[in-house]
């Protein structure tokens, strides 16, 4: 049995991971890092349009701060969000953003004087101040009412996640490449690590740590046609899920991104539409304008999806070999723009489509692209059941997006909760001793190894790839981005059927060392329990709120389903997971439920809430000349929620630091 010591073992090689790492390696302690593959071919990587952080450097972001960063997030989540987390985010972003710049990311910079840009389809000269010459540049991204998205041309992800690599190289932090991890350690109250398995050689081994940290990314390969990479799979969300005491928020909240390109469901950025780029049909009609006239195509993402699937059933689609899509429009932008500003997205149109952007359209349709749900954890990153776990970025249910994330938030949240939450784990860490029996550990790589050698000796007769396929039919046809409860009765009954018959999975291949199908194996049930919980809390969920949306319940229910949805499985035989909820207060809110601003006023309002928006009225109204900063801290304090090394102030070119 062979055992790996360190302080803190984060579960995930992208941004979110490292940052983690990076910051409690600051901090004195011993950070592990675990990676299926080389980190700087994480997730991460993908990500091409930019971070959102309100630094009002352009003069389209002129007046732009955590204020308004806040509210457009918080109605972004269509109120699902930890109103102190999404504060906690809006405040520490520009801090992020300017400490990635010191570790070399080559943030796109302001440029004084005139510059012609495409605005509602429409040619406008706009002029930087001289003052901004050599700031970060931002760009327009959907939901948002300032110009706030920092980018580096469109490989921002790139930029970042080579930058904080090297930065974690510096550090001098383990990284265990093409090591996964099967189960997490825990006796029920405390988390201690992790069995892991080396996906070359086929060895357990366990991985033990006073704090276990879950970074792992996204669950899109739950679907058919994703944006996410083939290790987006989910595995992190049903680690904490199998320990049958952790809880996974929001699962139901999943996002599909308007511009997939058609069929492969690669992404082309926001950045596109935030450029200027524009959506037609199959006439060439730019129909955005006739759903949102306010936003068009940069209303938030979910609105948008809905809107562009609404418009093909109406019959407005081209039509294909492969099937109906629309078009995105880029060439307005001028190749110069597009070689500068989009390679990233000139080089996939190229590859995958073989047209080039700048003179032909691009054919695109909705695809699944994130998730909002993930391991719940408080504000600190842990999870409030299993003391030592915790938990940053994606796979985290931490709660800034709610149920529905706005572009930019999360490519920020990566770095902004890897700062935050790396400060918690070594709170943490300086009072947490590394305690656990070596029986225990021994009982857990044992409990893996039969698991494993069951796939690999069992009877059964069921092929692991085609449940995974039927699952992914089922979740795509399903439990997309329209939904109604017989379709989801049928998809969680459906699932379930798929889940009994893992039982029987049998593995050909008895291979000691590499096994691509014994890995298939035992991914494929983790996936189908995390299909069960995202299946399941949807058909609970009797309203429509951002991105969950129910044709049969199409109204907004604050009065009833204000709350987060929490999903254990407790008992290892059970075949369905067991829901619970976590209300939300609105007498805390600094923002009371509202309207988000698209579509006709049409929800139901919780009993709370005129009598908060009320109080929220009569404290602006008070202190109207003492400045924002005592407003927000009457309304809602969440300062002193922060770690002391990321507290203070931000600063502007219209708002100077005392």
């Amino acid at each position: 049995m062979r055992i790996v010591y360190s302080d803190v073992l984060v579960i995930g090689g992208g941004l979110a991971g490292l940052r983690v790492a990076i910051g409690v390696r600051r901090r004195g302690f011993d950070p592990l890092v675990l990676s299926l593959v080389p980190p700087k071919r994480s997730h991460s990587v993908a990500a091409q349009g930019g971070m959102q952080a309100s630094l009002g450097n352009v003069i389209k972001g002129d007046g732009d701060n955590e204020d308004v960063h806040f509210e457009d997030t918080v109605r972004g989540s269509d109120w699902g969000a930890d109103q102190q987390v999404v504060r906690m985010f809006v405040n520490t972003a520009p801090k992020a953003v300017r400490e990635l710049a010191a570790w070399g990311v080559p943030w796109s910079r302001v440029r004084r004087g005139d510059r012609e840009v495409i605005i509602n389809g429409q040619k406008v000269t706009l002029t930087e101040r001289d003052e901004a010459h050599g700031l970060i540049a931002q760009r327009d991204f959907g939901g948002t009412k300032k110009w706030r998205t920092c980018y580096a041309s469109d490989g921002t992800g790139h930029s970042m996640l080579f930058a904080m690599g090297d930065r974690a190289i510096a550090e001098g932090i383990p990284v265990l490449e093409r090591t996964e991890a099967l189960a997490l350690i825990h006796d029920g109250r405390r988390c201690h690590g992790a069995v892991v398995r080396d996906l070359i050689t086929g060895e357990l081994a366990a991985c033990v740590a006073r704090a276990t940290v879950v970074a792992t990314g996204g669950a899109g390969r739950l679907y058919r046609v994703t944006t996410n990479a083939v290790i987006n799979e989910g595995i992190g969300h049903a680690l904490a899920l199998e320990t049958g005491v952790a809880a996974l928020g929001n699962m139901e909240a999943v996002q599909f991104h308007p511009t997939g390109i058609f069929p492969a469901g690669i992404l082309v950025t926001e950045g596109c539409r935030g450029d200027g780029g524009l959506l037609r049909d199959a006439e060439g009609h730019r129909f955005m304008p006739d759903y949102e006239p306010e936003k068009k195509e940069l209303a938030s993402r979910d609105v948008v999806s809905r809107r562009m699937e609404e418009h093909i059933k109406k019959g407005h689609a081209h039509k294909s070999r492969f099937g109906e899509h629309l078009w995105l429009d880029i060439t307005l932008l001028g190749r110069a723009h597009i070689e500068r500003n989009l390679r990233e997205v000139k080089d996939i149109c190229r590859y995958f489509l073989g047209l080039d952007p700048a003179d032909k359209w691009i054919p695109v349709r909705p695809a699944q692209h994130y998730t909002m749900g993930g391991v719940r954890t408080d504000h600190t990153g842990q999870n409030p059941s299993l003391a030592g776990l915790f938990a940053a970025g994606e796979s985290a249910c931490w709660d800034m997006h709610g149920f529905n994330r706005l572009g930019g938030n999360s490519v920020a949240e990566t770095v902004v909760a890897g700062m935050i939450v790396g400060e918690f784990v070594a709170d943490y860490c300086e009072g947490a001793e590394l305690e656990v029996s070596t029986g225990l550990v021994r009982e857990f790589i044992a409990r893996e190894q039969a698991y494993l050698d069951g796939l690999c000796s069992g009877g059964g007769k069921e092929d692991p790839s085609a449940l995974r396929v039927a699952m992914q039919e089922i979740m795509t046809a399903k439990v997309g981005i329209f939904r109604d409860g017989g379709d989801l009765a049928a998809a969680v009954e459906e699932l379930r059927e798929l889940y009994v018959r893992s039982n029987g999975i049998v593995v050909a291949s008895r291979a000691a060392g590499a096994n691509p199908e014994l890995v298939t194996a035992y991914r494929t049930q983790k996936m189908l329990r995390l299909a069960l919980t995202v299946a399941g809390g949807a058909l609970a969920r009797t309203e429509s709120r951002g991105a969950h949306f129910r044709a049969d319940y199409p109204q907004r229910n604050d009065q009833q389903w204000l709350k987060r949805t929490l999903a254990t499985w407790p008992n290892p035989e059970a075949d369905l997971p067991t829901l619970s909820y976590e209300p939300l207060d609105v007498m805390t809110m600094e923002l009371p439920p509202g309207w988000r601003g698209y579509g006709a006023r049409n929800q139901i309002e919780h009993p709370d809430t005129e009598r908060r928006a009320q109080q929220v009225a009569e404290v602006r109204e008070r202190l109207s000349g003492e400045g924002r900063f005592a407003v927000q801290e009457a309304l809602m304090p969440y300062e002193q929620l922060l770690p002391e090394s990321i507290r203070g102030r931000n600063e502007r070119l219209g708002e100077k630091l005392p």
